[in-house]
């Protein structure tokens, strides 16, 4: 559906979940592709083995934390010697955060949540957009908890909701610019991720009961939408959050 060839991607957090599946869609379009990690080499190094698999070319395998400016100033390095200079999309994915209920949220649970999920945006946008030369596509993946209230959410919602405001902001700075910034935000995806929540059994199957398509999104469903955001077809929408919830988000109580 999609051709990318030529089209250069970086996509935080890639070597897994959400993140493997949109570059393997992009790998499979053409795209060359790179990928961050952060703790997990052996994982790191088997994405990149399928991500070869499935296109024929060898992604660039990225260390480093998105929260911390040092790290993406190296990776974006990297990306300017290996590439030349250019880069079409950029996909913030890569994501964390304290999982615990409001009243046990310290400080540090707040500021590592919030600069992981909602600082690491701004932070590599400031890099992409020069090296996009006018022409390039930011896309945040986001979830239902910015917009909706979960338990042991407080943290990650808050900085969900911080994530899709400044989609909005960095759309009216760039879309004169020929950038567009978007975000995609998925419900209940039962990743390796979901395994870290407390509640885990409990959110799969209230999400089952009230979403109309009566089954889970999966990590493609999420890719297919990024897929689109980046696309000539959505030449025109700047700043706004493409939800990706099998209807979950209009049946919910409340």
């Amino acid at each position: 559906m999609f051709d990318y060839a030529g089209k250069k991607v970086f996509i935080t957090g890639g070597t897994r979940g959400i993140g493997l599946a949109i570059a393997t869609r992009f790998a499979r379009a053409g795209a060359d592709i790179a990928i961050n990690y952060l703790r997990n080499k052996k994982g790191a190094e088997d994405a990149v083995a399928q991500l070869k698999a499935a296109s024929g070319k060898t992604p660039l395998l990225l260390k480093g934390n998105v929260a911390k400016d040092e790290d993406i100033a190296e990776m974006f390095g990297i990306l300017k010697d290996k590439w030349g200079g250019g880069l079409n999309f950029l996909i913030s994915n890569a994501a964390s955060g304290v999982l615990k209920p409001s009243a046990e949220l310290t400080y540090h649970h707040w500021t590592w949540t919030l600069d992981i999920n909602a600082y690491a945006l701004l932070a590599l946008s400031r890099h992409a957009v020069p090296m996009m030369k006018g022409n390039g596509r930011i896309v945040a993946v986001s979830s239902l908890g910015a917009t909706h209230a979960f338990n042991n959410y407080a943290a990650v919602g808050a900085s969900k909701a911080a994530l899709e405001s400044l989609v909005r902001h960095l759309c009216v700075e760039y879309a004169e610019h020929g950038i567009n910034v978007n975000a995609v935000s998925a419900s209940v995806v039962d990743t390796e991720a979901l395994a870290h929540f407390p509640n885990r059994e409990i959110m799969i199957k209230d999400s089952l009961y009230w979403t109309p398509a009566k089954r889970l999104v999966e990590p493609e469903d999420v890719a297919d939408g990024v897929m689109i955001m980046c696309s000539d077809l959505t030449k025109m929408v700047h700043g706004q959050t493409f939800i990706i919830d099998g209807g979950l988000s209009i049946k919910l109580p409340g």
